[in-house]
C-alpha cells in the first residue's frame, strides 16, 4: 500500500453508503440510487458481482454481516430489506419497520441476531428474528426522540443502543429483547434495561445536529460529530461531562474509533482527521491522515476562488481547464468505517466519499510519515 493508502475509483456517481464482506474481497454500497451495487475485488479492481434491486427509492444505509454474511439494507421508501445469499443468489425478506418517514441509517448488533434502523419518523426500529412465525419484527424506541435520527450504534454487550438526531442530541438506549437474549449485566451507563429506556442524554451545547455517533471499543465512550463542525466525547456514569472541540473547517459526517482514546473523523473538508481524548476529559486534533498536494509552477487554475472560477465561466463559457483536488478524496467523506485489525487497535480504516472513491488507509503507515500522528 504504498503512501500508506490505496484508492478505488469505484464509481462515477456519489458513493453514499458501503460496508465490506469479512474478508474484504466484496463490498456492498449504493451510488445515490434506489439499488444496493455488490462488486468483488478481481486483482486490484473492482468488478460488478450483483445488483440488489428491491427498494424503489434511494438506499440509505447498508450492513454487511460478517460472521452471518447477511446484508441488511434501508432506504428512503421506507423499508427494510435482509438479503441472504443461495447458490449465488440474493434473496430479500422485506422487514416492516412500521416507519412513516425515510430509513436513515441501519446496523447490525454484535451478535448478528437483531439490527437497529433509524428513520425520519422520529423513532428506532430494532429488529429481530421470529423464529416461530418465520418473519423479522421490529420494536420501537421512541420517547424522547423529537426529530431525525441520523446514525445508531451498537454496544458491545448487544443491548445498548447509541443514537444521535437532528434534535441535537446524543442518546443511550437500551434495546434489550426479552424474548431472544438472557439478561443484560450493568456497565457505567447504569443497571436496569427494559426495553427503550433511556440511560443517558447529552448535548453538545451548540446549534447543530448531529450527524454520526459511535461507541469506543470498550463501550465506556461514546463520540460524536455536529453539524456546527463540533467534535464530542463522553464517558458513561455519573456526572458525566461532554468533552467538546470545536474544529476549524467545514462540519464532519462520519467518524469511527481506532482505539480507546483515538477516533478518525471526516466531512466536507474532504480529509480524515484523527482525535483524542485523554484522561483529562479533553479532545484534541491529532494529525490529518491527508496533506494536501504541493503546488506546482502553473497551478493557479487549480486553486482558483469561487468567484475567479464564476467568472471564468462567465466570459468564456467554460473553464480554461478542470480543476485538479489536492487531496485524496475530492468531495465530502459521508462514511468511515475500521477495515483491518481488532476494535480496540484497528490498523487499516476505509473511507468513502461523494467522489465515487473508496480509499483504505494505513494507520500504521500513516503513522510514520505524517507528524504528530501516534495512536498508541
Amino acid at each position: 500500500m504504498p503512501g500508506g493508502k490505496e484508492i478505488f475509483e469505484i464509481s462515477d456517481k456519489p458513493v453514499t453508503c458501503f460496508s465490506f464482506n469479512k474478508d474484504r474481497t466484496r463490498v456492498a454500497f449504493s451510488a445515490n440510487d434506489h439499488n444496493a451495487l455488490i462488486y468483488k475485488k478481481e486483482g486490484g479492481k473492482w468488478v460488478e458481482e450483483a445488483i440488489l434491486t428491491e427498494h424503489h427509492q434511494n438506499v440509505t444505509s447498508i450492513d454487511w454481516a460478517p460472521n452471518s454474511n447477511r446484508i441488511v439494507t434501508c432506504g428512503a421508501d421506507r423499508n427494510g430489506y435482509v438479503w441472504v445469499e443461495e447458490n449465488g443468489k440474493w434473496r430479500p425478506t422485506l422487514v416492516i419497520l412500521r416507519i412513516n418517514r425515510a430509513a436513515t441509517y441501519v446496523r447490525w448488533s454484535p451478535q448478528e441476531d437483531k439490527f437497529a434502523v433509524a428513520s425520519g419518523a422520529r423513532l428506532i426500529s430494532i429488529c429481530y428474528f421470529e423464529k416461530e412465525n418465520h418473519w423479522w419484527v421490529s420494536k420501537h424506541i421512541k420517547k424522547p426522540i423529537r426529530s431525525t435520527v441520523c446514525s445508531l450504534d451498537w454496544h458491545p454487550n448487544n443491548v445498548l443502543i447509541a443514537a444521535s438526531s437532528s434534535d441535537f442530541r446524543a442518546r443511550v438506549f437500551s434495546a434489550y429483547i426479552k424474548e431472544i437474549e438472557s439478561k443484560p449485566e450493568a456497565t457505567n451507563w447504569g443497571k436496569k434495561m427494559p426495553f427503550g429506556n433511556l440511560m443517558a442524554e447529552f448535548t453538545n451545547s451548540g446549534g447543530g445536529w448531529l450527524h454520526d455517533i459511535v461507541f469506543s471499543p470498550s463501550g465506556s465512550k461514546i463520540a460524536w460529530v455536529g453539524h456546527d463542525s463540533s467534535v464530542s466525547v463522553v464517558q458513561g456514569g455519573e456526572g458525566a461531562e461532554v468533552a467538546t472541540l470545536l474544529i476549524l473547517g467545514l462540519p464532519l459526517m462520519t467518524c469511527t474509533w481506532i482505539t480507546e482514546s483515538t477516533f478518525v473523523a471526516g466531512g466536507h473538508d474532504f480529509i480524515p482527521m484523527v482525535f483524542s481524548h485523554d484522561g483529562n476529559n479533553k479532545v484534541s486534533l491529532l494529525a490529518k491522515l491527508d496533506q494536501p498536494a504541493a503546488k506546482g509552477v502553473g497551478d493557479e487554475e487549480d486553486t482558483m476562488s469561487a468567484m475567479e472560477r464564476f467568472r471564468s465561466l462567465d466570459k468564456k463559457a467554460s473553464g480554461t481547464k478542470e480543476a485538479k483536488s489536492l487531496t485524496t478524496h475530492t468531495n465530502a467523506i459521508v462514511q468511515i468505517s475500521s477495515y483491518g485489525g481488532p476494535k480496540e487497535n484497528v490498523t487499516k480504516i476505509s473511507s468513502a466519499g461523494l467522489d465515487g472513491r473508496i480509499v483504505i488507509w494505513d494507520m500504521k503507515s500513516l503513522e510514520s510519515s505524517i507528524a504528530g500522528l501516534k495512536i498508541n
